[in-house]
């Protein structure tokens, strides 16, 4: 069974890390690099030179994307992992694992690891106000355990009592509240915080869709 589990999140984690990587080298990187010259002082808000420093830092990076593409497979194959074993755990449970229930494995992933923080904790572009990154960790990494513990009660709980105590601890974090700067300001525009934003989180919810479904068509494979 662990070997099971090992092979198929490598060869689902792998692809969808790339995948990932390289639709955020083309939709999100050239927002990272226009907000790195507000960060830097090379634009500003309504200043007057931001028609010409807005291409700068275009050049291709082997190193920086090498290592980017790298990352990305790493995480997503952590967070195969996670999902194959979760998936395993179900199969177990005489769940059959369709390419439906595979694809909602993978949206459950992004609602826990992306979508319920950014509620909290958008994602930042660089100069966008912060609060201490420690706070952040923590609550961030509190929100994505209780969302799954929830989504899990939700899931396969047949009263509902149990399905409204899980809402509640999906709830808990958001009542709580993240951690917040002490004043919203910073050089980078809202316009490209809020692009960003919408892409990182669109995007991420491409990849663990994707996931869901290699992840479950890869499982299938190796107890077929």
């Amino acid at each position: 069974m662990f070997k099971k589990i090992i092979i198929t999140a490598l060869f689902a984690g792998f692809i969808v890390g790339v995948v990932s990587a390289l639709l955020q080298l083309i939709y999100v990187q050239p927002i990272l690099l226009h907000a790195e010259l507000y960060e830097t002082g090379s634009l500003t808000h309504f200043g007057e030179n931001n028609s010409q420093g807005a291409h700068h830092n275009s050049a291709f990076d082997f190193q920086r994307n090498g290592l980017s593409i790298l990352f990305s497979a790493l995480i997503y194959t952590g967070y195969a992992l996670i999902l194959v074993s979760l998936i395993a755990y179900a199969s177990s449970l005489n769940l059959k694992i369709d390419n439906v229930r595979s694809i909602l494995f993978g949206v459950c992933g992004f609602f826990a690891v992306q979508l319920a923080p950014a509620i909290g904790l958008p994602p930042e572009l660089p100069g966008a106000a912060a609060a201490e990154l420690f706070p952040r960790q923590i609550w961030w990494f509190f929100c994505v355990l209780v969302t799954i513990l929830g989504i899990w009660i939700v899931s396969f709980s047949q009263k509902i009592p149990y399905v409204l105590i899980g809402i509640i601890i999906i709830l808990v974090p958001h009542i709580v509240g993240a951690p917040e700067p002490e004043f919203f300001v910073g050089p980078t525009p809202p316009e490209l915080a809020s692009h960003f934003a919408s892409r990182t989180l669109a995007l991420g919810a491409a990849s663990w869709v994707l996931l869901g479904y290699l992840s479950g068509y890869f499982w299938r494979k190796e107890n077929s």
